[in-house]
């Protein structure tokens, strides 16, 4: 899909820049690196190679220079950094800052050269366009979203980032803005990773300058391709919530008129152009649905549960059986009265991400006084470092 994806949009005879994310691997991305060059693309795997790369000059539809990228990775401390024996956790967060700061102004002075070449030949103002795959400050995150610099950086701050014209973020799932600032932002993924994404309206961001350098923004929004929501409730509930949707093979559908009874609508805590799902997810589940093809629809189940109920996923099954749905995610929601160790062990390892199985295991231990809490600090931080390492090898 990777390949036929260049092929097909070199033949818009536009410029494909492919930036390297935290998922990514290095060595894969460069394997085809020179052959994808023939189609008019860059791919920048990572920040290790050359300088002058990250710097690249797009043309607008008259051949001449329209905008000068800085087309940043992710950026891997092992490419920027060297860790010294006996920093605090502290110190390694600012040296990784400090690292990435000093990047960006590396990469930003190279395009504020290459823009100087190209004054007296180009007459209107040359943009430079920065872009960045991190977590910034502030930003609003979603399930799906894994953390990049484990133990040691929270999150980048905006005022780390050089002065350029439009700054385009990636790693974040939601689209909105950094630091209230119309020029920095995250455009998002362009489908839901995650159930808790449908409460925000996915979109590209198309950025225009005139002459002058005057920017305009404008946000498109992406229709919701595949048919998805989230059921919450007992039992009951969730077989009334069931009721709406057609048998399979149906295409009629009163989902769309019951949104309140079915749909989770809690507000999005996002910020920026991350647009509310107060009208519904229905309503979007119902627009991106494809008659044509009658897909079902992929459902995230929440059920409140007072006790262990060992048959719950044969529950589920019997009760969407012959319905046009998908289950792909169920999760039992215990009240508190439910919620004592004794009952906590009869949860399946598939309903605990690996945080939450450690969590409990250290819930039995004691870690009274400020030793046993710095000592459980350096535990967590030690159990997350582990963690994306495999999850890093995983990716490759």
């Amino acid at each position: 899909m990777y390949n036929q994806f260049v092929v097909e949009l070199s033949k818009l005879t536009c410029t494909l820049v492919v930036l390297g994310g935290n998922h990514d691997s290095v060595s894969t991305l460069n394997e085809s690196k020179q052959l994808l060059a023939c189609l008019n693309t860059h791919v920048i795997a990572n920040t290790s190679g050359d300088i002058d790369q990250q710097v690249i000059e797009l043309n607008d539809e008259t051949g001449q220079v329209g905008a000068i990228l800085c087309a940043i990775p992710f950026i891997r401390p092992r490419d920027v950094l060297q860790s010294r024996s006996g920093e605090s956790s502290e110190d390694k967060k600012l040296a990784l800052s400090d690292a990435i700061k000093a990047h960006y102004a590396t990469i930003y002075q190279h395009a504020l050269t290459r823009r100087e070449k190209h004054k007296n030949s180009v007459s209107k103002h040359i943009p430079i366009i920065a872009t960045g795959h991190l977590t910034a400050l502030g930003v609003s995150q979603s399930e799906s979203v894994r953390e990049i610099y484990i133990g040691t950086l929270d999150g980048f701050a905006a005022d780390g980032f050089p002065p350029a014209d439009y700054i385009a973020l990636g790693h974040i799932h939601r689209p909105q803005k950094v630091a209230k600032s119309d020029h920095i932002r995250y455009s998002g993924s362009p489908i839901p990773l995650s159930f808790d994404e449908l409460k925000s309206q996915k979109q590209v961001v198309l950025v225009e300058f005139d002459k002058q350098g005057q920017r305009s923004i404008t946000p498109l929004d992406i229709p919701l391709f595949q048919p998805m929501a989230m059921l919450k409730g007992d039992l009951d509930s969730i077989k009334a919530q069931l009721a709406h949707y057609p048998a399979a093979g149906d295409e009629t559908s009163d989902t769309a008129s019951t949104a309140d009874d079915v749909f989770d609508q809690a507000p999005s805590e996002g910020q920026g152009d991350e647009k509310d799902a107060g009208q519904g997810e229905a309503q979007r589940e119902v627009e991106g649905k494809d008659p044509a093809t009658d897909k079902p629809t992929w459902l995230c189940i929440h059920v409140d549960v007072q006790d262990y109920l060992s048959d719950l996923q044969q529950s589920i099954q019997t009760l969407t059986e012959g319905r046009n749905v998908e289950v792909l995610q169920l999760r039992r929601t215990r009240t508190r009265a439910s919620q004592g160790l004794n009952q906590i062990n009869n949860e399946t390892l598939a309903e605990l991400t690996p945080f939450e199985v450690f969590e409990k295991r250290l819930e039995l231990e004691n870690f009274e006084g400020q030793e046993a809490q710095q000592r459980l600090t350096q535990i967590r931080q030690t159990f997350s470092e582990i963690v994306e390492e495999v999850r890093h090898k995983e990716a490759k």
